[in-house]
């Protein structure tokens, strides 16, 4: 079972409206609730995308939604609509942060831009994230994982190892938009406490994506004039493992000389032991591609489990390819109280005075709307009269 709700994490005390969907806000939104935070997401009736991202063990709840959307509070409201307008501002009032991935078009059509918002609620910290910045002109195209990828330098570099254009194998950009959120959100609750002032915080997903890319990728074009073409050639390098060895497969990393004069002595290789072409760190970097080929071709020499004790020894650093079977089976399973049992990713961050923990169980649509409204100053009569309206949504019976 999930733990006890009112368990205090590092952001216990802050309320977050999250108007987010699919992967970005939500994971941003899942870590901020698993800090401690109070979240307050608005959904569609039909729901959002990640409640079918795949199966689950009901329709409104993938095994993606089952950990996307734990540690939440939900919403369902009908905001296009006058009288749902104002219960989400009178809801917002009552938040410390909004969050949300609506372009900026559609927030200022609905209402609910930083503007209509901060009148309710001066000190908000509120947190628009995107494809492109608000001001230019592409503020209100569209713009996905996959896409966000390839104009950001990720498609460019997969194609300098594979000869193909290629974006990565999970979904990146959202994610990493998405912790940069949190720590955007973080900072300016920081300034808050110390100023009073709330502000309107813009997450760009191409620009952010772009200087993820280049902190490595930059690499010799950043000195002006270039000194080289970008591109990190260590790591834009065919060689670079896993490599196959008699029964499976090892990724290794030597670093250092230490490193590479181990292995080669190991392997029986005294004509490489002490080689000029690993005898600095500018060397090997420049040298990768033949040394990450010599030792690979070494490994089919030894069993898995041979070169991993060896390389513990030696401390190189090294592992061997791990399934996503296994990591899913290593997960620790909890119940739901609608789905039943389920793999709960755990927070990866530690706190020793506040720990982080899944106080809630991803909630249905509409679930904890006339709770919330009720903390939001509605009565009874209130909540029944926008439930009469049709400003506050009923679950479909297909997804009950």
């Amino acid at each position: 079972m999930c733990g006890d709700p009112t368990l205090a994490g590092p952001l216990d005390g802050v309320r977050v409206l999250d108007i987010t969907s699919v992967v970005m806000g939500p994971y941003a939104t899942q870590v901020l609730g698993d800090l401690g935070a109070d979240v307050i997401t608005v959904e569609p009736p039909q729901g959002e995308a990640n409640r079918s991202m795949g199966p689950g063990p009901l329709p409104q709840l993938s095994g993606v939604a089952l950990n996307l959307l734990r540690n939440k509070r939900n919403i369902a409201i009908d905001f296009k609509r006058p009288d749902g307008l104002q219960a989400l501002l009178d809801v917002a009032a009552t938040c410390d942060v909004m969050v949300t991935n609506l372009r900026p078009g559609t927030l200022a059509r609905a209402g609910i831009a930083y503007e209509d918002v901060a009148a309710r609620r001066p000190d908000i910290i509120y947190c628009q994230a995107h494809g492109f910045p608000s001001g230019g002109p592409r503020a209100d195209d569209p713009a996905y994982d996959d896409v966000v990828q390839t104009e950001t330098g990720i498609a460019d570099a997969t194609s300098r190892l594979t000869g193909k254009p290629m974006v990565s194998a999970t979904i990146m950009a959202d994610k990493v938009c998405g912790l940069t959120i949190v720590y955007a959100v973080s900072a300016a609750l920081y300034h808050r406490a110390r100023t009073g002032e709330g502000q309107r915080i813009e997450v760009p997903m191409v620009e952010t994506i772009t200087a993820f890319t280049l902190v490595e990728h930059g690499a010799a074009a950043i000195p002006v004039p270039p000194i080289g073409p970008a591109g990190y050639s260590r790591v834009l390098n065919q060689e670079r493992g896993p490599w196959p060895t008699r029964d499976g497969w090892v990724m290794a990393l030597p670093y250092t000389k230490e490193h590479y004069d181990s292995i080669f002595s190991a392997a029986g290789r005294t004509d490489m032991v002490g080689d000029v072409r690993y005898s600095t760190a500018s060397l090997r970097i420049a040298n990768a591609p033949f040394l990450y080929r010599t030792v690979g071709q070494m490994m089919a020499e030894r069993n898995t489990d041979e070169w991993l004790a060896f390389f513990r020894e030696q401390d190189v650093p090294a592992a061997p390819v791990a399934s996503l079977d296994s990591l899913v089976e290593g997960l620790p399973v909890t119940e739901h109280p609608a789905a039943g049992g389920f793999r709960s990713i755990p927070p990866a961050v530690r706190f020793d005075r506040t720990p982080q923990t899944l106080r809630r169980p991803a909630p249905l649509i509409g679930q904890h709307t006339d709770e919330v409204l009720a903390e939001a100053g509605y009565d009874a009569e209130g909540i029944a009269g926008l439930r009469r309206s049709g400003a506050l949504c009923a679950v479909p019976d297909e997804l009950s």
